[in-house]
């Protein structure tokens, strides 16, 4: 019986291949980009789950300051981890991650690379986490302080295809070498954690510094730089966990009363901030609603089609039921044909897919293959198609099953009532979704637009950068003035950070009338004398530095420090950095050093002698900004020929760092426009089933005198109203979820109504066009052929 179902439904598609065409091209359209999305958005769920403990582990957070001022972070101080070994019983393990950034580059032979991905870690780092060994012994991972465990790329990349274990990497900032003692496989695309290098945390210790406060790495309470994983017993009370090490932190730091802690699970880590708010998980909630839409649209299209050709189908149902079949076959025969629409579909899709691969993965930046050998793969095939069978198929077999044969075979059965209004609100609904992404395509594209042209309060334009060496930093005055002499070079000036990420923070910091407990994390930045003016950056009051000694004790904060502070009329008060007292010289107004999304941070500026300034920023005219270059790589060549010469303009940079917004963004204009095209087929095809059934009229209409373009405005107009419905359903929706979007940004467009008007024109166009082309083709016919139409 099975077979016979299937052979009467493969007749029926070849039978009608127009329909059959519109039907399975919309769902493997609508299956093929919907199970890619659904691919995408199971990856980012899938962060951190490989680890066999991951259900266990935990990041611990810091908050510091205070009141509205309270950030969060993902780096603490080193002694946690220690305290927590040693005296909370439910912490079974603790490591830590600490970066490296003394050891780069780092050279071989007479080859020398740069290496950003190269970290300290604890030896349990190897036991604790489940990255992967190829060779080397996890539990004894550095035999000594010279050992260093590479991934299986960044042994390739140093060492080529020779055996790594054992070789020797020199460390040229440390003048050391290390042994290569492991290699691992690369880190998972889905791990939050990644390296290329790792090395014995206890260099770090060893190399500690005691000041007034600390004497040594595990007794540090000051000092913001580690990353902290604790793996906890399932029984534990993470509450009393974190309160734990509240109180040890208060009672160790007494300078710091306010700070506390919160673990974060591992899972939550890629998806959530450090404070616990939604960071890239609003992107994948987002992602995942368009390709639900995107599947339930094709399924719309497919209920609709089906339901419409009903009359068609019903004295074939009839004929049926008359010679003894049962409901039940019935069903089971529109299943049938269902599943095997669904099927075909499915295959044309697995196509589609891999024939969109590579800009899948350049667009989302992915490189795990779709393969059809992976079973997660088929959960995700298998899942999309019981959803779309299961929410299509079953309606249209009740629908085309439940006709009465008696009435049929009469000719009295009513070609419209529910089963029309049905399918008006499925193209409702169908509009409404298109509608709304419609409108989230042009807020996502304005906000990205609001990004790069947003006023920074700087003028980073024409203006490149680079990190100096140790050498080249203690000839900072030469080359400055070297440098300045060169043609296409406007100015030339250093700090010891990056002003696109300052990053450097700290919260040991006094001032005149500074509250008990009062505290709040500041960005600290070393700045030449003509930094200031170099970047156009506005005082808002006060004076600048000059470049004299006594600017080694005077402090520039930008208006954000001194409100988190409450100093009432600043210039001129004391204010405290560490060790160093002096004061307040002037006020910079806010500019953004950092990301959007988050909000201006408090910073001070301070100047000190001119060879402990690291990176270097120089100002061409532009046009003459290869000659600048040049000049600039010629000094780098004098003063650090065993490095290589790496710069980069600030304007790129800043665009780096909206990568993950603009690939937001592409995605889900890609996307968005692939469910609109979806959404115009569906219709296309209701209005070409239209068209036919209303042949006769439309030739009579045209014997008596109707114009083409009254027959068009005919044929358009019931559905241009469903449409109009649709985008009225869809603009408060639409509002809701965008300005949900746009609330993770601490800087943001307004959500204006012309938008909504423009989406809707943008969706009765659309729709119109689609329409137009079967009514047009309609309204043209030869109204003696149209009456001739049975």
């Amino acid at each position: 019986m099975l077979r016979n179902y299937f052979k009467t439904a493969w007749r029926g598609l070849l039978n009608s291949k127009g329909y059959s065409s519109i039907n399975i091209g919309g769902l493997a359209i609508a299956l093929g980009i919907g199970i890619l999305l659904l691919w995408w958005v199971k990856d980012e769920l899938s962060f951190d789950r490989f680890h066999t403990h991951s259900d266990r582990i935990y990041r611990v957070n810091g908050g510091f300051g205070s009141g509205e001022s309270q950030q969060f972070g993902g780096q603490i101080v080193a002694p946690i981890a220690s305290y927590a070994r040693q005296n909370i019983p439910s912490v079974e393990e603790a490591v830590r991650i600490v970066g490296s950034y003394d050891m780069s580059p780092f050279k071989v032979k007479d080859k020398t690379l740069v290496e950003e991905q190269a970290v300290y870690v604890d030896p349990a780092f190897f036991t604790f986490f489940d990255f992967k060994w190829v060779k080397g012994n996890p539990k004894r991972p550095f035999p000594d302080l010279q050992s260093v465990v590479l991934t299986e790329s960044a042994a390739l990349r140093y060492f080529g295809q020779t055996e790594a274990v054992g070789k020797v990497l020199y460390s040229v900032p440390k003048k050391q070498n290390y042994v290569v003692s492991g290699i691992i496989h690369d880190f998972p695309d889905n791990s939050s954690i990644k390296s290329k290098m790792l090395f014995p945390l206890e260099i770090v210790a060893k190399a500690y510094q005691p000041n007034d406060y600390w004497k040594s790495m595990d007794s540090d309470w000051g000092n913001w730089y580690a990353q902290t994983f604790f793996r906890i017993n399932p029984s534990a009370d993470l509450d009393r966990i974190a309160k734990t090490l509240n109180d040890v932190h208060h009672a160790s730091n007494k300078y710091d009363q306010v700070t506390v802690y919160r673990l974060q699970p591992l899972k939550d880590i890629h998806l959530y901030r450090a404070d616990g708010t939604p960071g890239a998980m609003q992107e994948v909630k987002m992602m995942g609603i368009v390709a639900l839409v995107l599947l339930a649209i094709g399924c719309i299209n497919y209920v609709n089609l089906a339901t419409a050709r009903a009359t068609q189908r019903a004295r074939e149902v009839s004929v049926r039921k008359v010679v003894g079949a049962g409901r039940q076959h019935l069903i089971g025969q529109f299943l049938a044909e269902s599943l095997l629409i669904f099927v075909v579909a499915l295959v044309l899709a697995i196509g589609l897919i891999k024939g969109l691969e590579s800009t899948y993965q350049e667009l989302t930046g992915k490189t795990q293959p779709f393969s059809l050998a992976d079973p997660q793969v088929w959960l995700v095939l298998v899942g999309s198609l019981l959803f779309t069978l299961a929410v299509a198929g079953i309606y249209p077999a009740l629908v085309l099953s439940s006709f009465e044969p008696l009435k049929v075979l009469r000719g009295k059965m009513a070609t419209g009532g529910k089963g029309v209004t049905f399918r008006q609100t499925l193209v409702i609904v169908q509009f409404a979704f298109s509608t709304a992404l419609i409108v989230g395509t042009l807020i996502i594209g304005n906000q990205l637009r609001f990004l790069r042209e947003r006023d920074l309060g700087y003028d980073r334009e024409n203006t490149f950068a680079f990190w100096m060496t140790d050498e080249m930093s203690k000839h900072y005055d030469a080359v400055k003035n070297e440098l300045l002499r060169k043609p296409g070079i406007r100015s030339v000036t250093a700090s010891n950070n990056n002003l696109l990420s300052i990053g450097n923070s700290t919260g040991d910091t006094d001032w005149d009338g500074k509250p008990k407990n009062s505290m709040f994390l500041v960005s600290r930045m070393r700045v030449e004398k003509d930094f200031i003016s170099t970047f156009g950056l506005k005082m808002a009051y006060g004076e600048t530095f000059t470049g004299t000694p006594a600017d080694s004790m005077h402090y520039i904060l930008n208006e954000t420090a001194v409100k988190n502070a409450g100093i009432k009329n600043p210039i001129g008060k004391s204010f405290t950095l560490g060790q160093t007292k002096g004061t307040i010289i002037g006020v910079i107004k806010d500019f953004h050093f950092a990301s959007l999304r988050q909000k201006v941070e408090p910073a001070v500026f301070f100047y000190r002698n001119s060879t402990d300034f690291s990176r270097i920023y120089i100002k061409t005219t532009g046009r003459e900004a290869s000659q600048a270059v040049a000049a600039a790589e010629k000094l780098w060549k004098q003063y650090s020929p065993d490095y290589p010469f790496e710069y980069q303009f600030m304007d790129m940079q800043y665009n780096e760092m909206y990568k993950s917004e603009q690939r937001t963004g592409k995605l889900f204009n890609f996307f968005a426009g692939i469910t609109i095209l979806v959404s115009c087929l569906g219709l296309f095809g209701l209005a070409t089933f239209t068209a036919q059934q209303r042949t006769k009229e439309i030739g009579i209409r045209k014997v008596l005198g109707a114009s083409v373009t009254g027959i068009v405005a005919l044929l358009s107009k019931d559905f241009l109203k469903l449409v109009l419905i649709g985008i009225v359903i869809a603009s408060p929706i639409a509002w809701w979820m965008m300005n949900q979007w746009l609330a993770d940004f601490a800087y943001k467009i307004d959500v204006e109504w012309w938008v909504f008007v423009l989406a809707g024109v943008l969706a009765i166009l659309i729709a119109f066009f689609t329409i137009s082309f079967q009514s047009i083709k309609a309204a043209l016919m030869n109204p003696v052929k149209s009456l001739k139409t049975e």
